[in-house]
């Protein structure tokens, strides 16, 4: 019998700190109508003492546990996605495996930036689906605030901390996940980094001289990317899903930043209300910005059984990743086909022409507004020079 993963608990952990722009208008040369008219952050959370990558992941799984009702004793896996472990070795992973008492689990890191909680949620679809697991913890967490550079207001303004979990579980009932794009744009590995973590640079007097040690991002790449990756993998899922765009009832965007975010939403013509934002109180939290938004839409009620929910983020590598999933933490009654989603053969031709149709309208206002970003690029700049002029 084919199984499916359902997900049946979740959690979130974040620091006590909070992090406002009006502190950060005391740190740097920046100020609240600046940052929020730019990202749309207000606060952002940062770890403390004792605050770690290892301890927000426990708090998390425990919490997702405890919702579904599981012991520690009886998790098969434990995949942690992060690019911010506590230490360069061991993996985080066995830390957070040890601590819960996951004694039976195995216990991996995943890394793919800020898209590795979708990245880990699919794979641990995968284990679920071949019958190999049958309890699975997914965490997306991250301590970023050390690795920021808090005298440059362009990077310190955005970065925050905190972790999410979910306990995803093999159900013979249909659920879970209906379809997912992974991809990677490796040529601009760079657009996003931390160059004195590595092998390349291993961290040195010169390093920390040079701040090497901090993130740097080039801002226009990533927004570019963010932009068409996101509009394009929504669709993607969307139509391999089997589902209109009009059954989707929710979509989690990466909360880097509200301007991608309000772009996408332009493009793809989505009721603004379908759309989950809370990085006004995060910031971008990197692999836990989206398990962290899943908890809080569900805490605010916006997510129900039998909802349609879209994941879709973007981060360094520069990396992309989308799901579509089917949202039923609690076993109901089976659903009477032999394979799902199935819509009726009269009316998938329907559907995939609504979605063609939709698909060609998303592409044309993308096309559009990129003409236009271009256009208005070097009147900015010329602008911007005759400000300084």
């Amino acid at each position: 019998m084919k199984q499916y993963g359902r997900i049946t608990g979740w959690g979130k952990s974040v620091p006590e700190r909070i992090l406002t722009n009006h502190d950060l208008e005391q740190m740097v040369d920046t100020s609240d109508e600046w940052i929020v008219t730019r990202t749309g952050i207000r606060e952002r959370h940062i770890a403390g003492p004792g605050e770690t990558t290892s301890s927000m992941s426990v708090e998390a799984c425990q919490q997702a546990l405890e919702r579904a009702g599981v012991a520690p004793e009886e998790v098969d896996l434990v995949i942690i996605a992060t690019s911010s472990p506590d230490y360069f070795c061991p993996p985080v992973s066995s830390m957070v495996q040890d601590r819960l008492g996951a004694t039976r689990a195995g216990a991996f890191t995943l890394v793919a930036g800020c898209t590795g909680f979708v990245y880990a949620l699919v794979t641990a679809n995968q284990f679920i689906e071949t019958g190999l697991y049958e309890k699975i913890l997914v965490v997306g967490v991250e301590t970023l605030s050390p690795a920021v550079d808090w005298t440059d207001r362009n990077t310190c303004v955005l970065f925050g901390d905190g972790g999410a979990a979910v306990l995803v579980e093999a159900s013979d009932q249909p659920t879970g996940i209906l379809s997912c794009e992974l991809g990677s744009q490796g040529q601009d590995w760079d657009a996003l980094i931390a160059p004195g973590y590595g092998t390349v640079k291993p961290f040195s007097e010169e390093t920390l001289r040079n701040g090497d040690h901090y993130l740097r991002m080039d801002g226009r790449r990533v927004f570019k990317f963010a932009t068409r990756k996101m509009t394009n993998s929504v669709i993607n899922v969307v139509q391999e899903s089997g589902l209109t765009w009009d059954e989707i009832d929710l979509v989690i965007p990466h909360q880097a930043n509200a301007r991608i975010i309000d772009l996408a939403v332009r493009r793809l013509k989505i009721d603004p209300e379908k759309v989950m934002v809370n990085v006004d109180r995060y910031g971008n939290t990197s692999a836990a910005s989206i398990p962290l938004a899943l908890c809080d839409a569900l805490e605010e009620g916006r997510l129900q059984s039998g909802d349609h929910v879209v994941l879709v983020g973007f981060g360094a590598g520069l990396t992309w990743a989308a799901a579509v999933l089917h949202w039923q933490p609690v076993a109901e009654e089976p659903i009477a086909v032999d394979d799902w989603p199935l819509l009726s053969n009269l009316f998938q031709p329907v559907t995939r022409v609504r979605n063609a149709v939709w698909s060609t309208q998303v592409t044309a206002r993308a096309r559009l507004q990129d003409m236009a970003l271009a256009a208005m690029t070097p009147i900015n700049q010329w602008q911007r020079r005759f400000k300084r002029d």
